[in-house]
């Protein structure tokens, strides 16, 4: 691969006039930044639609994109909105942090008010019969039939659950919650529009990231984008196939995922989200895996495959424990999964999140499959000379980090450390002042032999706590974190460029 590095910065982090970074003019100037800095790469958390807590890792559906992310300015140049339709829309008082609640109960608003005046509608009376509205609908109408197997089953579920006040399924009546047919159908005719609605939401999504993509990649920016392992309890995918999951007769799980205590959590992390039918999805070939994988393939140059470990192992929590710690471990696909994934799709660009606590088996899938795995300079300063984490015990095939974001930024870490901490990590960095920045710990990254090194934007801009992405285990005060108009200036683009040339990772 040769000596490269990027940039880690969700999509949501973009500063925009909205309240929520989007695909928006301010994303292509982010990537005109990496551009200007010499990167290669730029990290984002999944794309998917949010749901409660607003965690990218609880999605509504593993396949649809997050409407929150479309451009509004597009819109208006569409004429499908006007700018004084969105200037009078409330969407936060904070330009550096996302207001969900806000963006949750305006957002959708906007979007329904652009479909109605779109040649997407299934009003005739805003149907548009010229030429370009046809070849419009004709694109919409095609990407429908392209992604039907994901996106019929979803759209449905998005428009029943809006029409049962936004209740999760689980709490559906009988006949709609188990999917029987006619029940299906009645929803089906009686929800048409609403279904239409969240369709044009998906093919604006997925036509807009697409362009940006482009872009990035016209620039020579490849994209890295984030696999969650699980999806979440409540969403179209555990609706609409619930044999691919550890659930009873009832359609309740019987055990859920989660890690044991770690660096992270002293009583683990009970994420809650459904275990898979792993003896199931083996007979079926894994085939919901392969088209998973293969959607990702075309939203992504890099994929990145979180919690690696639970193919080899996976942690199942009874349904209903309180905390993580009454688990239990149980075996994994393992490199069959892989195996048939490069079959049928050849060689990919993978990362392997192998972060945690690791045994002999996740060593052996992670040679087994060649994958390079991560390094987190955050879990290094222990004040073990032997600690894998520290930059002279890396090896080539690895990603390295700073810090993801589940941790804080650098300088909030260090700040956080005890006294003998700070002073062993000045030592091992050559800080010989006590003065520590941020970009001491870059500046080690980058010497690393490993083949890659991606950097979160926090720690170039010596950001604190205060824009810490992501504390695991707690609700509330998550995914907020905003770029300030202001933060991407040429002459950081050309400090990062430097620092990037000296140790050999230019583009």
């Amino acid at each position: 691969m040769g000596r490269k590095s990027g940039i880690l910065l969700p999509i949501s982090s973009l500063s925009s006039d909205y309240g929520i970074g989007s695909f928006s003019r301010e994303a292509y100037a982010f990537v005109d930044f990496l551009e200007k800095a010499g990167q290669s790469y730029w990290q984002i958390l999944p794309l998917g639609q949010t749901g409660y807590g607003d965690s990218p890792y609880q999605s509504f559906s593993t396949f649809a994109g997050n409407p929150y992310f479309i451009d509004l300015d597009a819109l208006i140049r569409e004429g499908y909105i006007s700018g004084e339709d969105v200037s009078c829309i409330y969407f936060g008082s904070s330009p550096s942090y996302v207001d969900y609640q806000e963006i949750y109960n305006n957002r959708y608003a906007i979007l329904r008010k652009a479909y109605d005046n779109s040649p997407y509608s299934l009003s005739m009376a805003n149907r548009q019969e010229s030429p370009e509205g046809r070849e419009k609908q004709e694109a919409f109408e095609e990407f429908v039939r392209d992604n039907k197997d994901w996106l019929a089953d979803y759209a449905l579920y998005r428009a029943v659950k809006r029409e049962l006040g936004n209740t999760s399924y689980i709490e559906w009546e009988d006949p709609i919650r188990l999917r029987d047919p006619e029940a299906m159908r009645t929803y089906r005719e009686k929800l048409a529009d609403e279904i239409r609605f969240v369709e044009f939401q998906q093919y604006l999504f997925y036509t807009q990231w697409m362009a940006l993509k482009e872009y990035a990649n016209g620039k020579g920016i490849e994209i890295i984008g984030d696999l969650p392992i699980y999806v979440a309890f409540d969403s179209a995918d555990t609706w609409s196939h619930p044999e691919l999951f550890e659930f009873d007769e009832k359609g309740f799980p019987t055990v859920v995922a989660g890690v044991p205590p770690d660096a992270f959590s002293a009583t683990g992390q009970l994420w809650g989200n459904p275990i898979y039918k792993w003896d199931y999805h083996k007979k079926t070939g894994y085939g919901w895996w392969m088209d998973r994988l293969s959607y990702v393939f075309k939203l992504y140059d890099v994929v990145r495959i979180d919690h690696f470990r639970g193919f080899d192992e996976y942690y199942a929590i009874p349904y209903g424990a309180k905390t993580a710690m009454e688990g239990e471990w149980r075996p994994g696909p393992g490199a069959e999964l892989f195996k048939v994934m490069e079959e049928k799709f050849g060689r990919k660009n993978i990362i392997a999140e192998d972060l945690g606590i690791l045994t002999p088996g996740v060593y052996k899938l992670l040679e087994d499959t060649g994958y390079p795995g991560m390094k987190v300079l955050q879990f290094a300063f222990d004040g073990e000379s032997s600690n894998e984490y520290l930059p002279h015990s890396h090896v080539k095939n690895t990603f390295v980090y700073t810090g993801t974001h589940d941790n804080d930024t650098t300088l909030g870490w260090f700040r956080s450390q005890d006294d003998w901490h700070r002073a062993y990590i000045c030592r091992y960095l050559g800080v010989r002042d006590g003065s520590f920045r941020s970009l001491d710990m870059v500046r080690a990254a980058m010497m690393s032999v490993a083949d890659t090194v991606i950097i979160p934007m926090q720690d170039y801009l010596e950001k604190g706590s205060e824009a810490r992405i992501n504390t695991p285990s707690t609700l509330g005060d998550n995914w907020k974190w905003r770029l300030d108009r202001g933060d991407l200036q040429d002459a950081l683009a050309y400090e990062i460029r430097d620092l990037t040339g000296l140790y050999g990772r230019l583009r």
